[in-house]
């Protein structure tokens, strides 16, 4: 079953750098520095517009919180990834920090977070918002948390890009501490799984896709290893661009 998506915030990886993959722990805090993007919005980039979201409660969390960031993308496995971040000045930080979600590649002045202004306003304490905002660049310290999507199973969303015989789709709602590492699509006349490509970030293409409804399933790297998942529900031969299917899998 697919529905149109409203509500816009902007969750697309757009660039490629090839990185060390990471090993995080919840209990343990790396140091590091950030900064902010303003934009008219206070959400994050201008690109910020060209995605959307299925529900107002989960958009006001991204928006407010989503960032730009370097070192943690891992050629584009790391999109979608939730961390918590809190400055280390303390006369000016809050104690909790806050809580993001990465969503692209930046750069930014040797720092590994680039912040919308939103997120970097929350890492102050009440009254001294604008003290902070004067640094513009702070030393803060990161570690990565379960991402958190109540009610909300894996999805796929059909990339407003699309064409009769070119396919992506952006993954939505990735659980817990885990990243989306394959994605394959059932070939019907071969018989087989065969791999969607990565085009970048957390969009998955395929040129000159099957007729029908398409299988998909997805390798999934967390903390129980590598397992595969199957999607409980085919993308139906009638796909629109913009529209996005209930995989009806839960990550955790």
């Amino acid at each position: 079953m697919g529905f149109a998506l409203k509500n816009q915030v902007f969750l697309l990886c757009v660039m490629v750098l090839l990185l060390a993959v990471r090993c995080y722990s919840e209990d343990t805090f790396t140091r590091s520095r950030a900064t902010y993007y303003g934009s008219p919005d206070c959400y994050g980039t201008p690109k910020s517009k060209k995605l959307t979201i299925a529900n107002q409660t989960v958009r006001r969390i991204l928006a407010n919180h989503v960032i730009i960031e370097l070192i943690i993308y891992m050629n584009g496995t790391g999109c979608g990834a939730c961390y918590q971040l809190r400055c280390t000045t303390p006369q000016y930080c809050a104690d909790e920090g806050v809580n993001i979600v990465v969503t692209d590649y930046g750069e930014g002045d040797k720092t590994d977070f680039i912040l919308s202004s939103r997120a970097y306003a929350k890492l102050a304490r009440p009254n001294v918002v604008l003290q902070l905002f004067s640094y513009g660049v702070v030393d803060i310290e990161y570690r990565r948390i379960s991402c958190k999507y109540s009610g909300y199973n894996l999805m796929f969303k059909v990339h407003e890009s699309n064409y009769p015989r070119y396919l992506a789709i952006v993954l939505l709602y990735v659980a817990g501490q885990n990243d989306i590492t394959a994605v394959e699509f059932w070939q019907e006349d071969c018989q087989q799984w065969r791999a969607m490509r990565r085009a970048y970030g957390a969009v998955w293409d395929l040129a000159s896709p099957p007729s029908g409804p398409i299988k998909l399933r997805f390798q999934v790297s967390g903390s129980s290893g590598i397992k595969w998942f199957e999607s409980k529900n085919a993308l139906p031969s009638d796909w629109k661009a913009g529209a996005a299917y209930d995989s009806y899998i839960q990550l955790t």
